[in-house]
């Protein structure tokens, strides 16, 4: 490596695993942003906010299939208004991808967190779903996914990877933007979880995988796009093997201090780097447990 240079509606047999038969112009700024302030610092600032929130309106809004009559997670709080207020926020930090934003506000957050917690679903702060493991912040989220999406081939993901499924969150996100989504996740309670959260959405183009993320799925190889969701001290070689030409990778990457990274395969034995910003995400580990 050199440093140089949707589809709905989905039944349940298609949410779990099943064995399969691959920045703008050049990223001129790194990009620097604050620390992800915590849920417990902002809830009231930022409820207070999505009161008025802005309404971004796209003529090719995606649709995600509403799970059913609402329940104790379907409060107020947690309105398509308080949603659209939460991507209204993350395009003023510097998100422009209409098709992103879209995906952003058509996904509700609040099913992918604890019930005790679905208050605070929408604002800008990463949040806890067990086992050590967080719901990544809305920002991050979306700017990881904006830039996967800037390929050379005009934003075209045809099969895209996330490494560390967690509560299934991004992976909902990602089934918006890309033809196939393959997600692996080496926790078995959590990946357990993402089917369940995942399975009242009826989302046809998501195959959950559980795993060692770090090993990737060759048998699925190339892939358009990969995302980790967890960082190392450097993205592992098997990963950067499995994507196509003109592909992107982003990757968290750093032990105490972390910064996300760009990785684009510009030929077979060829890749470019590129640094982002900084960001913070748990850490990367091999195995499963």
């Amino acid at each position: 490596m050199t440093g140089k240079s949707k589809r709905f509606p989905l039944s349940l047999s298609a949410v779990v695993e099943k064995a399969p038969k691959t920045v703008p112009e050049k990223l001129s700024a790194i990009v620097k942003i604050a620390t992800p302030q915590t849920a417990t610092q902002n809830a009231l600032q930022n409820l207070s906010r999505a009161a008025s929130g802005a309404n971004l309106a796209t003529s090719t809004e995606p649709r995600i299939n509403p799970p059913g009559p609402p329940a104790d997670r379907s409060a107020s709080l947690v309105s398509d208004a308080v949603r659209k207020a939460m991507v209204a926020r993350v395009a003023k930090q510097g998100v422009k991808d209409a098709k992103v934003l879209a995906a952003m506000e058509a996904v509700p957050r609040h099913l992918f967190v604890e019930p005790a917690l679905a208050s605070q679903a929408y604002i800008d702060a990463s949040l806890p779903i067990g086992h050590h493991q967080t719901i990544s912040q809305p920002y991050i989220v979306a700017r990881m996914i904006e830039v996967m999406r800037d390929n050379g081939n005009g934003g075209t993901l045809n099969r895209v990877l996330e490494i560390g499924t967690g509560c299934g969150y991004q992976a909902a996100v990602l089934s918006l933007v890309a033809k196939e989504v393959y997600s692996i996740e080496r926790i078995k309670p959590l990946h357990e979880l993402a089917k369940a959260n995942l399975r009242p959405l009826r989302i046809a183009n998501i195959r959950l995988h559980y795993g060692d993320g770090m090993l990737g799925l060759p048998q699925v190889a190339p892939f358009d796009g990969i995302i980790l969701a967890a960082a190392g001290m450097e993205v592992p070689q098997t990963l950067l093997e499995q994507m196509s030409i003109g592909g992107r990778l982003v990757a968290p990457v750093g032990a105490q201090h972390q910064v996300l990274q760009l990785i684009e395969r510009v030929s077979k034995f060829e890749w470019t780097t590129a640094t982002l910003e900084d960001c913070h995400f748990v850490p990367l580990r091999s195995g499963v447990i």
